[in-house]
């Protein structure tokens, strides 16, 4: 591959939200495919559905 065929070819990721194969360049959405997907990843963010699991502190009873 040349490297003017490489600069024609976009680069392509899966949406973290979908799975559809996305194109990096000129996606005003990134790292999502659409809108929609922009949508639901904030909507889920919002709702607190993404959460890291903690260990309670020694203190964390007397709060």
């Amino acid at each position: 591959m040349t490297e003017s065929t490489a600069n024609t070819v976009p680069k392509t990721y899966p949406c973290p939200c979908c799975g559809t194969q996305t194109a990096w360049q000129n996606n005003k959405y990134k790292p999502f495919c659409s809108d929609r997907c922009k949508l639901i990843d904030l909507g889920a963010w919002a709702n607190e559905e993404y959460t890291l699991p903690a260990e309670s502190t020694p203190f964390s009873d007397e709060l």
